[in-house]
């Protein structure tokens, strides 16, 4: 969805937390600490509220958030293979809600981003792979995904299957591994992957020497 479609209550408690974590960082007058961790609690609490979820539960997800707030990196792969009726996708199967997406997750420090989309490929599918370009860069609040309280980029990168015969699932975070077309797409899981996305990976991928998507 577009971001003036997001419902505007997470939309200024995503800002007013990070204003609150960015004063955390420089403050220096313990007045100020004070009410830095005031406005911080206020947007818990408007992000708890808004979406019917446990407070202690919104606390837990901020409480490693430090440091000057910067949106965090998804990295997703699109890998393909050719058959008879044209090119199909990889996804993997979330055991989480037992829908599809592309392979991917966050990236961790210490990694560069084809390092990060590398290694979630390998856990995911059971592939390895060699990411050839970046096919996109995206807002994640541009696009139809639920919402969430993180603010998010998601990087999408093409690669090569090298090995393909250990194809499955991690048994941790995904159960299965299949190629589909595009008008063959499974339930996705739409917090990671939409629709849209997928497709456009098939667009890109038909048009090798395109520039990268961007927003």
């Amino acid at each position: 969805m577009p971001a003036a479609a997001q419902p505007k209550w997470l939309e200024w408690a995503k800002r007013l937390q990070a204003m609150a974590q960015n004063g955390l960082n420089y403050a220096q007058d313990r007045y100020d600490i004070q009410r830095y961790r005031e406005m911080a609690e206020i947007a818990m609490e408007m992000m708890a509220q808004g979406s019917e979820t446990d407070f202690s539960r919104v606390r837990s997800l901020f409480a490693h958030e430090t440091g000057h707030a910067t949106p965090k990196v998804d990295v997703r792969v699109a890998a393909f293979q050719d058959a008879a009726q044209g090119p199909e996708i990889l996804l993997v199967r979330e055991r989480r809600d037992g829908a599809w997406t592309l392979p991917g997750g966050w990236a961790d420090v210490g990694e560069t981003p084809s390092e990060a989309a590398r290694r979630e490929m390998r856990e995911e599918s059971g592939f390895d792979v060699k990411i050839t370009r970046l096919l996109a860069a995206y807002d994640k609040r541009m696009h139809p995904h639920p919402p969430q309280p993180y603010y998010v980029y998601k990087l999408f990168f093409e690669a090569e299957i090298l090995n393909r015969s250990s194809a499955t699932g991690d048994g941790f975070e995904t159960d299965a591994v299949g190629f589909f077309a595009p008008d063959a797409l499974p339930p996705l899981s739409l917090d990671r992957t939409v629709p849209g996305q997928i497709l456009r990976m098939f667009e890109l991928h038909a048009a090798p020497g395109g520039a990268a998507d961007f927003d």
